[in-house]
């Protein structure tokens, strides 16, 4: 069953006026794949017309796929860069584009890039076409709504803090989630991180600890800076990120380095599970 069916608005095509083939989306396009479809058309809704062009130009946007900024950021893009093939091109509508623009907008303009030219919602046309239009309300009823990471100045990295100090921070703090950190970079030369969130503990009665991990994971994909700033080198670094969550937004106020040297983090943590705050 082709996957986004259910976006799916009947009117006209959508037609960028070249002939186009049907080809397999390749392994390199990886936030296209489990989709629905493994096919796609080629020359493409962005006018590329080689699958060299469309896998370099896509990488780019896989970061922005896994800050999870819009619950349809992967179709957007994918029925743009990799569009089903079907007799038609089946473009996103104005909608959904504006949908995806507004909330995946403030995490480009936090890594420093604004919305492209190439992808003006102006250029998609209206829902009544036929044109993938925006589930938002829908996926609201049948999606728990958690808080959102936001951009926001990145807190120095402490080296050193007396465990009771630390005590004294989880008592003001919803959660703290102890985070591995290495980099790498792709065969298209695009620097990429390595995010492991291990849960030390969750105050934040509604929130279940995966829910807050990925949340941080999600933090540190936004504020890409905060992570370029830990990640110093291709090894492996290791920190505490401490936090708090209010009116729907999540934040984090401090940054431990967890060195294997330092008892201190471990010794607060140990007895954090028998502290009681005042």
């Amino acid at each position: 069953v082709f996957a986004v069916s259910g976006f799916l608005r009947v009117v006209t095509g959508f037609d960028i006026g070249l002939s186009t083939k049907c080809v397999v989306i390749p392994k390199e396009m990886e936030m296209c794949h489990k989709i629905g479809y493994s096919e796609m058309r080629l020359p493409n809704l962005m006018g590329h017309t080689s699958m060299a062009e469309v896998i370099t130009k896509s990488t780019t946007w896989k970061h922005l796929v896994h800050t999870d900024c819009h619950p349809h950021v992967k179709t957007f893009l994918c029925s743009v860069f990799a569009p089903v093939c079907l007799d038609t091109f089946i473009p996103p509508c104005r909608s959904m584009c504006a949908a995806v623009r507004d909330s995946c907008a403030p995490v480009l303009t936090c890594q420093g890039h604004p919305w492209p030219d190439s992808l003006d919602c102006s250029r998609f046309p209206a829902d009544e076409d036929m044109c993938l239009a925006s589930l938002t309300k829908e996926y609201k009823y049948l999606h728990k709504v958690l808080p959102k990471p936001t951009c926001q100045t990145c807190p120095a990295v402490e080296e050193f803090c007396t465990h009771k100090r630390l005590l004294e921070v989880f008592c003001d703090s919803n959660f703290a989630v102890k985070v591995k950190l290495s980099k790498k970079r792709t065969v298209f030369g695009v620097q990429e991180y390595n995010i492991e969130c291990q849960m030390e503990f969750v105050t934040w009665g509604s929130l279940l600890p995966y829910e807050t991990q990925n949340m941080i994971q999600q933090w540190l994909l936004i504020n890409e800076n905060c992570t370029q700033r830990m990640s110093l080198t291709y090894r492996p670094m290791v920190y505490l990120l401490v936090g708090n969550i209010e009116e729907g937004i999540i934040s984090v106020n401090q940054v431990y380095r967890w060195q294997k040297r330092d008892s201190q983090l471990t010794l607060a943590t140990q007895k954090w599970r028998y502290h009681k705050c005042l």
